[in-house]
């Protein structure tokens, strides 16, 4: 049977999102220890034990309301009164220590899986995000990194896909040119409102598609509402510098953000 840390190291390497909890401190009548440890996942317990019971039960479901993102935070705290706040019998206090691990807030929806898109993606799947990368290649989604945080989606009909992604999608458009790009942009624009879209291409690209925007009959406002070129203005044109500079500016929004919204490093 493994150990905690032998199926902590597994499920961390998997990918699979999971909240560690650990008795920290008790006092009075409690059923375990300082020390004891346990590891929930969306399926419940799957590893080790906090004391059973009623105990267990209240620190599973806290658990998974972390999972579910209801508690924001990746690490919380709680000090319980078991006869109060759990309704044992018995009057101690325990102090528990919750940790999530590979709880991703942090979507990325990324249409075209051409050579900055591998490059993008090979960097993407080192953070704490959940990657789509759409496009009607086979071939080219085929070629893309092996990772359970990346999900290769293939559509004949990438602008219809619009609708389907979550509100709060950082989006990066870089499928196989102007004419691909347009449409998905131009329904974007028309129907969404993501927190970061950017459109991979030159600055004469840029003014195209602005005016694409404009002939489109949309508002001045939208024709400023995405980045392109995008990332930022740094390296070569070389596909991983091109992506280091993507996800620098992705970061940067994605900071900018949080803090607006009083939140603390990132997601």
């Amino acid at each position: 049977m493994p150990t905690f840390f032998e199926e902590l190291s597994e499920l961390m390497a998997a990918g699979t999102p999971l909240v560690t909890v650990t008795v920290v401190d008790t006092q009075g009548s409690v059923p375990q220890d300082r020390g004891a440890k346990m590891i929930v996942t969306s399926d419940g317990l799957r590893s080790g034990t906090v004391g059973g019971g009623k105990i267990e039960t209240k620190a599973i479901a806290e658990a998974q309301q972390m999972l579910r993102g209801e508690i924001a935070d990746k690490t919380h705290f709680v000090s319980w009164n078991l006869n109060k706040d759990v309704g044992m019998t018995c009057g101690g206090i325990v102090k528990l220590y919750f940790e999530a691990f590979n709880v991703a807030r942090w979507n990325i929806v990324v249409f075209g899986a051409g050579h900055i898109a591998q490059a993008l993606t090979r960097l993407l799947i080192n953070l704490d995000c959940r990657i789509t990368c759409i496009d009607p290649r086979s071939e080219w989604l085929e070629k893309l990194p092996q990772s359970p945080k990346l999900t290769p989606v293939q559509s004949n009909d990438m602008p219809s896909l619009v609708k389907t992604l979550p509100d709060d999608a950082f989006v990066v458009l870089m499928t196989m040119g102007h004419t691909t790009d347009k449409p998905i942009l131009i329904e974007i624009l028309r129907t969404r409102a993501f927190p970061y879209l950017g459109v991979i291409g030159s600055h004469s690209k840029a003014v195209v598609l602005r005016r694409d925007v404009a002939e489109a009959g949309l508002t001045k406002e939208k024709e400023a509402a995405f980045f392109c070129p995008v990332g930022l203005e740094i390296g070569t044109n070389h596909p991983y510098e091109i992506a280091v500079s993507i996800v620098a500016q992705m970061i940067g929004v994605r900071d900018q953000r949080s803090q607006v919204a009083g939140g603390v490093n990132g997601w």
